[in-house]
Formats: C-alpha cells, structure tokens, sequence
C-alpha cells in the first residue's frame, strides 16, 4: 500500500472515531439490574441511580432525558455526586432533577460539585494516582444545590447516617463524602436509630475507593452504590476500561459486581456485599468523548432472596 495513503486512512479513521466518540456522549441509556437482597417474600424495591451528569446550562438533551426517567416511578432516587460542571447549572440541574425530587432520595458529592473542572493532561489518567493539585476553596455553588436537595426531602448522606421511609418500608442509607478528596469520614453508629429493622441497607459513595467498600462491607450494607469511574469513558471493545480514576481495579469500573470478591451470583463471593458502580451520564467538558461506554443511569431493582 502506498505510505501517503495509509498515513491518509488512519488519519481518517482517527477522525472519524473521534467524531463518534463525541456523538455517543448523547447516546443516553438505561441500565436495568436485579439485586436479589431482601428478606424472602418481600416485594421488589426499585432504585434509580443517577450519577457523574457533570452539567452545563447549555445540555438541553440531557436534561430532558433525566426528566425523562421519571417516567420510571422508582420508589427511591440515588444521587451519587458530581452533578455540575458550570457555575451556572445549578438552576439547569434542578430543572433536570425536578420530576426525581418528589420522590423519596438520597445524595452524596463529588469534587466537581465543589470545584469547577480544569483542563487535565489525558495521559494522566493513565498513572497510578490521577489527583491533581489539591484546591482548598471550592468555586462551585454547592450549598444551593444542597439546600434544593435538602428542602425537597432527599436526604444528605455526607458523611452521615439517615434513613428513608419508602411506601411504608424503612431503608437505612449509610454515606460518604467524596474519597476522592480525601473527604470521607465514616459514620459512626448512631445510638437508638441503626438498631431498628430495616429492609434494606445501601452503602452509598461518589467514588468507589477500596477503603470505603471495605468499611461498608465491614458495616454489613446489603449493597454499596457508587460512581465517579465514568465506567473509563473511553474503553476498547471486548477488553473494557483502561482505568478507574481511583484505586478499584478496572474489571469493576462499571456494572454490578460483589465486594470484596466476585458475585452475581456468587462464585468465590457468596460473603461479598453486591457492588453497583454507574458508568455515570456526562464528562467533563474539557474531554466531551465517550468510546464504547454510553452514558447511563440503572434502574436497580432489589428482590428477594432466591428470586435470581
């Protein structure tokens, strides 16, 4: 083959991948799940989990589509964190969430609900830790969205315990503040309240690093849900992701697995907690590209034992 024309073909293929890899950051789906963790006879439990929309005022079509989910009539909303990308998306992003927010929720951040995004090095993924430069003050108007959160009964689970009563059924929810800041400080156990039954208990974080899914395993949730890996954004088919952004192993950056071993269900894990990592529905606005990783939220449907 003349050199001139290979040079020319891989370089029209690299546009073109580059072109679908933006296209398919619009490619919304929805996941489905079954989680069979609840006491024998009790009716199923679903849970919407939504998660990484990195939002700006201008993403007319997600927007739409996470008002769209609604139509879903979970019994209970998830919101693992890094909802913002633009100091002006808080009212755009409570637009998206107002359908979700009269039913009952629950939420954590993420860093990029505290600090706007910055353009990065892609490469630097690529190592062992992918932090960049610690900011200490956050530039990102949080504390409204928050207080939205807050005032609509979704409840706050920054470094903190609560529990949700959904259609009469308690669900105790145990969460932290985003690890990957180095902000998570595990609840202790609250006298009188974590005592009570419940029928089910989540374990709920941003980013899904070893140390908290241990401390949750450790805290007995009946499942731990999480975020923040984007499911590695840009994957190579029939491989998967290249990396996580933390320090869970690649072959868990999205999907529904077990911790600290294997589950669905079970070989080898039949003690592990069942881990649910969402590929999350945005990026950051500095790498608007996905690549065999659609952008998603998971309809988790907890079931009885034995069910699956």
């Amino acid at each position: 083959m003349n050199p001139r024309a290979l040079v020319g073909g891989l370089a029209a293929l690299s546009v073109a991948g580059l072109a679908y890899a933006h296209l398919e950051t619009k490619l919304f789906a929805l996941r489905r799940v079954s989680v069979p963790v609840l006491a024998p006879g009790e009716r199923d439990l679903r849970v919407l989990h939504v998660s990484d929309l990195h939002l700006t005022p201008g993403q007319h079509r997600k927007i739409e589509w996470v008002r769209s989910l609604a139509a879903l009539e979970p019994d209970l909303v998830i919101d693992t964190g890094d909802n913002l990308a633009h100091h002006d998306a808080v009212d755009p992003l409570l637009h998206a969430l107002e359908p979700l927010l009269d039913r009952p929720g629950a939420f954590v951040l993420g860093s990029n609900d505290y600090y706007s995004p910055t353009f990065k090095n892609p490469a630097r993924y690529l190592l062992p830790d992918a932090r960049g430069p610690v900011r200490h003050t956050p530039d990102l108007p949080w504390e409204r969205m928050v207080t939205a959160m807050r005032e609509a009964g979704w409840a706050d689970l920054t470094n903190r315990r609560d529990a949700v009563d959904v259609q009469g059924r308690r669900v105790a929810l145990t969460g932290v503040d985003d690890p990957h800041l180095d902000r998570d400080v595990f609840p202790e156990t609250t006298a009188g309240t974590d005592d009570e039954p419940a029928t089910l208990r989540l374990g709920v974080a941003h980013a899904p690093y070893r140390r908290v899914l241990d401390q949750m395993h450790a805290d007995d949730a009946d499942a731990i849900i999480a975020g923040h890996t984007h499911g590695g954004q840009l994957c190579l088919p029939f491989y998967g992701s290249l990396v996580t952004n933390c320090d869970l192993d690649r072959r868990r950056a999205k999907g529904l697995h077990g911790w600290p071993g294997p589950r669905p269900d079970a070989p080898g894990g039949a003690d592990s907690t069942w881990l649910h990592v969402s590929a999350g529905a945005g990026t950051s606005p500095y790498a608007p590209v996905r690549f065999a990783c659609r952008p998603e939220a998971t309809l988790i449907t907890f079931t009885a034992r034995g069910r699956i």
